[in-house]
């Protein structure tokens, strides 16, 4: 099974004080160390949700304000493959290792979501195709949790989960403040 890949690059940063897409990290702005990582993967589509920028297809929030679930609404309905991993700009520790491991747990028409003992990790994730509506369906209500949408997902059996791993805790620290850096 082919898989499409989008980097959630559209936030605010408003907490960091200046866009976190244009953020250096070992070296190289965030936006691109991401969109190394997903293109590891090869996908057969690769979106950037999120200002245009050079390497893969923008694609735009399906709603203003709506937080990543919109990034993944719209990535999800251009999506052309059974799969869309979805990673966000500020998980500069991520691999394409990690995001190959959860692509060989997916099955058709489910997706996998990593967990922690407290929250899902939804912005390093793959989705099932048929997440789409789901998606769609949370944000005109105005349901702009990723949690609540995930724990929908898992209801719907559109997604299973796969445990944080205590190595793989750093996977997940993201930069929010400057402090973070």
């Amino acid at each position: 099974m082919r898989c499409s890949a989008v980097l959630l690059a559209g936030g605010k940063s408003t907490r960091m004080g200046r866009d976190k897409a244009t953020l250096e990290f070992e070296g190289e702005p965030l936006w691109q160390r991401q969109l190394a990582t997903l293109r590891g993967l090869t996908p057969e589509l690769l979106m950037i949700s999120g200002p245009p920028r050079q390497g893969a297809e923008t694609v735009t929030d399906e709603m203003e304000n709506a937080g990543p679930l919109a990034g993944v609404s719209a990535a999800l309905r251009k999506c052309p493959s059974s799969h869309l991993v979805v990673l966000a700009v500020d998980l500069p520790r991520m691999t394409t290792a990690f995001l190959l491991v959860l692509l060989a747990l997916r099955h058709e028409g489910k997706g996998v979501v990593p967990r922690d003992p407290e929250f899902f990790e939804p912005l390093a994730a793959v989705y099932p195709a048929a997440c789409a509506e789901l998606a769609a369906s949370h944000l005109r209500r105005g349901d702009f949790s990723m949690q609540n949408f995930v724990h929908a997902a898992i209801e719907q059996e559109l997604l299973t989960t796969r445990a944080i791993l205590p190595n793989e805790q750093t996977l997940f620290v993201n930069l929010n403040t400057p402090a973070d850096l």
